[in-house]
């Protein structure tokens, strides 16, 4: 597999930490019609990410006990499953992260080392509630079998839209729009609040809602993930679908919205 260029950031993927990616596998493949791409060992996890007919990547990542898993054991202890961290793809790794410091944000966990993989992370305290890693990838991406408890696909399906609820709009649109070129296409009226719709160039949306009452502890870059949004043509979800997908994601801590 050939690694696409990128010209502009983009919303590669959502990250979903689990301690058992079976119950992923089963969702967001066997349910929802999403297909192997690749994944690989890292310290402290494993990763693999499942690709659907439009939007971004899910990502399941789970710790593989060792000292490197700290970060991640910590983070299934103090909340359980559910959504890590949003991954932007960038072309320039050093114009984003100028980007980001101009908004007054620290990147942390900076390593620049490699050259094919360049990555930092924003902090949930400065990304308005959620790990945003940014990276700059080249050359072919890691090659590994799919899972052997990964099902066949489900009905193709659409990755729609990530929802993300903030406490600034404004400052989030600043960060996401303005530093990770996300393209403001809609503001509708959610009924829970104002909120902004974010396009990039590979079909990913994502709809920022400003929280009412603010969510998180108050502060100003305070959040929390929303909906995972995904769509089916021609094929309504059955009752045993809807039955399975509610199960499914109560074991994995998302809230999925389906549509068809």
């Amino acid at each position: 597999m050939e690694r696409v260029l990128v010209t502009s950031p983009m919303l590669d993927h959502v990250a979903i930490g689990t301690g058992k990616v079976s119950d992923g596998w089963q969702l967001f493949g066997g349910v929802l019609g999403g297909a192997w791409v690749y994944g690989g060992d890292s310290p402290g996890f494993w990763w693999g990410q499942l690709g659907f007919a439009a939007g971004p990547k899910i990502e399941l990542i789970t710790p593989t006990s060792s000292p490197d898993s700290a970060f991640l054991e910590r983070f299934l202890t103090a909340r359980g499953p559910g959504p890590h961290h949003l991954n932007f793809i960038v072309p320039d790794i050093a114009a984003t992260l100028h980007g980001v410091s101009a908004l007054g944000i620290e990147p942390v966990g900076v390593d620049l080392g490699s050259e094919n993989w360049k990555e930092a992370f924003l902090h949930p305290r400065d990304a308005y509630g959620i790990v945003i890693q940014v990276a700059q990838q080249s050359g072919r991406p890691p090659e590994l079998a799919p899972p052997s408890d990964l099902p066949s696909p489900g009905p193709s399906c659409a990755f729609a839209m990530v929802e993300h609820h903030v406490n600034d709009l404004a400052g989030a649109l600043r960060l996401f729009s303005g530093v990770l070129a996300g393209v403001v296409v809609s503001q509708p009226d959610t009924g829970s609040g104002p909120a902004a719709e974010l396009r990039w160039e590979n079909g990913a949306r994502l709809r920022l809602v400003q929280a009412s009452p603010p969510a998180g502890r108050g502060d100003a870059r305070s959040g929390a993930p929303g909906s995972l949004f995904f769509a089916r043509d021609g094929q309504p979800f059955g009752a045993a679908e809807l039955s399975r997908v509610a199960a499914l994601s109560a074991r994995l801590g998302v809230s999925l919205k389906l549509s068809s």
